[in-house]
């Protein structure tokens, strides 16, 4: 499995499970809407056991919302207006020109001839977008982008490329020795 991670603040923001295309600039990341039941031990919510009634079974909640979102923890933010968005995306593509200045400096001009032009693409419809963030809330790394599909139901999400890092993980069997699953290549 691969894990796409934000290169400023390593957030996690998905994974190869997905449906992803590669637009050149952007990873389109297609997701579903999803409900799934979770089960909340009711014995770590405070209390003494003793003094109180024994209570039969855990409780359990239904979570609904787009799995790319659930399954990486996701946050969103509020909606951006075109003067927020704009302020974002320099600071952002800045700090990604720097990154790839260090690891892959023939790709610095292309990506911000590209990114310039995704962004201005994306002006006209932000009002479109849902905006999320990584589980660190760090507002200056990889945000994803939310839209759906002309159909109404499928959801998408737009992350730009170059702002991300892969991470092979390699499924294992649980050793006690403490052993990392995850590997970055390289």
């Amino acid at each position: 499995m691969i894990i796409y991670k934000c290169i400023i603040c390593g957030d996690e923001m998905f994974s190869d499970i997905y449906k992803i295309l590669d637009t050149g600039i952007f990873y389109e990341v297609e997701g579903k809407m999803i409900s799934r039941t979770e089960d909340i031990d009711d014995s770590l919510i405070g209390g003494n056991a003793s003094a109180e009634e024994a209570c039969d079974g855990n409780l359990s909640s239904t979570v609904s919302g787009i799995d790319i979102v659930l399954n990486h923890k996701l946050q969103e933010v509020p909606s951006l207006d075109k003067k927020a968005f704009l302020a974002y995306a320099k600071e952002y593509l800045k700090t990604v020109k720097a990154k790839l200045e260090e690891s892959k400096p023939d790709r610095v001009d292309s990506f911000m001839k590209e990114a310039q032009v995704a962004v201005k693409e994306l002006l006209p419809k932000l009002k479109d977008y849902q905006f999320f963030i990584g589980e660190s809330l760090n507002g200056d790394g990889a945000m994803g982008m939310l839209n759906f599909r002309e159909d109404g139901v499928t959801p998408y999400m737009l992350f730009f490329k170059d702002g991300l890092e892969e991470e092979k993980c390699v499924l294992t069997a649980w050793k006690p020795s403490g052993a990392r699953p995850c590997i970055s290549p390289g």
